[in-house]
């Protein structure tokens, strides 16, 4: 059913209500990742490059202002979802995506959430996340604005370059949308590598923790965990009073 969407969307390049069909593509894959908004952005970009319609300015435009409303639909379900119920997904991949989101959203909230706008499932899972911990609405809909604009822009410029190597509309448009998709993947490939590094050098800073202070390595908390409380010890202690027992 999805596949037809994208040679849909390029039929309707000489038509006004491409401009249209983007928004509502780009809206709804804000928080439904299977639409496939990319690739009919660039086809239909690589189509105004190299034939002139649509116009390019709009088809830009168009793709910015449907992904911006749609981070923000994505927002309000996790502000209204809770964080809990997120971190609770069946499918291994989301629920990685949530947490990782939510470890990192109080710390870096502005380069997660325009670092993830490249990742479908990455996308939805930051901003979701950034609702479901209560990040301030207008910081994130600052955030996601020039996310979506960057984005919208990339993919554009994707297809500009295809165009001026590749002067047929339809052969731009598919090599611009293998090229959209390599960069979504390269770029979800580096943001688990670096989550898996940064996981990596915290154990080994919590190990390193405990030869140095005495403390046992099951003692040392782990990060955004409570220190562990020992019970008191059972020898009772003697404290002198200066006084004489009698018999």
């Amino acid at each position: 059913m999805f596949d037809q969407i994208t040679p849909f969307v390029v039929e309707l390049a000489a038509s006004p209500l491409v401009y249209v069909v983007l928004v509502a593509l780009c809206f709804v894959d804000g928080f439904f990742p299977p639409v496939p908004s990319e690739s009919a952005l660039v086809a239909v970009a690589a189509i105004a490059a190299t034939s002139g319609r649509p116009v390019l300015a709009g088809v830009l435009a168009a793709a910015a202002v449907g992904a911006i409303a749609g981070d923000s639909v994505a927002y309000w379900i996790g502000r209204r979802i809770g964080l809990a119920r997120l971190a609770q997904s069946r499918r291994p991949r989301i629920a990685a995506a949530f947490a990782f989101a939510e470890r990192q959203m109080q710390r870096r909230s502005a380069s997660l959430i325009l670092v993830g706008r490249y990742i479908p499932v990455g996308r939805v899972a930051v901003n979701t996340t950034a609702g479901a911990t209560r990040l301030p609405y207008r910081r994130f809909l600052a955030i996601s604005a020039i996310a979506g604009t960057a984005w919208s822009a990339t993919s554009v410029g994707i297809a500009l370059a295809a165009s001026q190597v590749l002067h047929e509309p339809l052969v731009a448009a598919l090599v611009s949308m293998v090229v959209a998709g390599g960069l979504g993947i390269a770029v979800d490939r580096v943001i688990g590598t670096i989550s898996r590094r940064r996981d990596a050098r915290a154990a080994r800073a919590a190990a390193a923790i405990a030869p140095t202070t005495g403390v046992p390595a099951t003692d040392v908390p782990t990060p955004g965990t409570a220190p562990v409380a020992h019970a008191p010890s059972a020898t009772p202690r003697i404290v002198p009073t200066g006084e004489i027992v009698r018999p």
